[in-house]
């Protein structure tokens, strides 16, 4: 007899099953971030690496689980092959080309849809009940792929979204008033990108609305220069890559939150990337980032956002003016939204009141998301 089969005498079967089974789809600096944060905050206790570099996916693999012992000992693997990642309650994809410097989101867009060509109906043929969680940049875009792609009901589909510029602009705002990012309530929506909306009637510290502090916040006019947060938001993901040349813990961290609301079933609010059609009056395929409760059965509910006629202006400024739906967006477009997260996904997105300015602003993330997704070639 083995030393194993001397030391344990067996009882029952082993559970194979966890039910939080994740996979991460690349293992590059966002894949293994993402990863990485999942396994150290206890939130998954079965990870599942994919990419189609071997020798680097079977190094990051054997990393993690030397350290298993210090993570709780979970399940880690990885494999060139989807197979592994059947039963997988949430996929995670990170694959991608890599944005370069002083390259926009946009730029990588059919470059990255080619990749998902490959991916997305991988994943889907072995775990049908998953929920996809895309942070490939163009976020927004490769989101609404991902759902042409899969076959998926649109609620199952979730794009990372603003979760990570929300936490961008609370953070700027806390370091600004001197509290916490936790203390800070305000939203980021419409793209992940250059053209985020910053809804600047909504922030607010402990109830209190800036807004009614400084009616100018956010605008030209504004003495103190607030605008400039949102500026900085925008341009956080380009000096860090300027600096370090990509970015990676912020988003891991931003995915691990998105994950367990989902896994837990928290019906936390999110500002992710969800489809919107149906909601708020909308006519059209619409996918953009709101507030959205998000949970067991992925996107939930949808929070309806009141705007202020400043808001909706500058809103529609930037974007045709469209007769019918929710802020006037009347296009087939992901975008990130805050949503409420379970484990069914994006279970309900918030609605949220944005002046004319943030209006016109997000309808011009729309525009840009619409004309690009008119070029794609699946």
């Amino acid at each position: 007899m083995s030393v194993k089969d001397c030391l344990l005498c067996p009882v029952s079967a082993p559970v194979e099953d966890t039910g939080d089974k994740v996979t991460v789809v690349g293992v590059g600096a966002v894949g293994m971030a993402c990863a990485f944060s999942i396994l150290s905050q206890g939130i998954s206790s079965d990870v599942v690496l994919i990419d189609v570099v071997e020798d680097k996916l079977k190094g990051e693999v054997m990393d993690l689980q030397h350290g298993s012992l210090f993570l709780g000992n979970p399940k880690i693997s990885g494999c060139k092959d989807y197979s592994v990642t059947a039963g997988s309650k949430i996929c995670v994809v990170t694959a991608g080309v890599r944005q370069k410097e002083g390259e926009s989101r946009l730029d990588l867009v059919q470059r990255n849809t080619d990749v998902l060509k490959h991916i997305i109906p991988n994943l889907v043929k072995h775990s049908p009940d998953t929920i996809l969680l895309i942070v490939s940049n163009p976020c927004d875009i490769l989101t609404y792929v991902a759902w042409k792609l899969s076959g998926l009901p649109k609620h199952r589909v979730i794009g990372s979204g603003t979760n990570l510029d929300t936490s961008r602009f609370r953070f700027l705002l806390s370091q600004k008033l001197g509290v916490s990012s936790s203390s800070v309530h305000g939203w980021i929506i419409g793209e992940h990108g250059d053209s985020s909306v910053p809804v600047w009637s909504g922030v607010n510290i402990a109830g209190v609305s800036l807004k009614e502090l400084n009616p100018d916040i956010g605008s030209d006019k504004d003495p103190e220069n607030w605008k400039q947060v949102h500026k900085d938001v925008v341009a956080a993901a380009y000096d860090v890559i300027k600096l370090k040349g990509y970015t990676s813990w912020a988003i891991g961290l931003s995915v691990a939150n998105l994950v367990r609301s989902i896994l837990r079933n928290t019906n936390n609010v999110h500002a992710v990337s969800v489809f919107v059609k149906g909601l708020h009056g909308i006519d059209f395929d619409v996918y953009l980032s709101l507030p959205a409760v998000v949970g067991a059965n992925g996107v939930q509910e949808v929070i309806q956002q009141s705007l202020s006629n400043e808001e909706k202006g500058a809103l529609q400024t930037s974007a045709t003016l469209l007769d019918k739906g929710v802020h006037g967006i009347e296009e087939e477009v992901y975008l990130s939204i805050p949503s409420v997260l379970g484990q069914n996904g994006v279970s309900r997105i918030v609605k949220q009141t944005l002046s004319d300015e943030e209006r016109g602003a997000l309808l011009k993330s729309v525009a840009v998301m619409a004309d690009v997704q008119k070029t794609l070639k699946f």
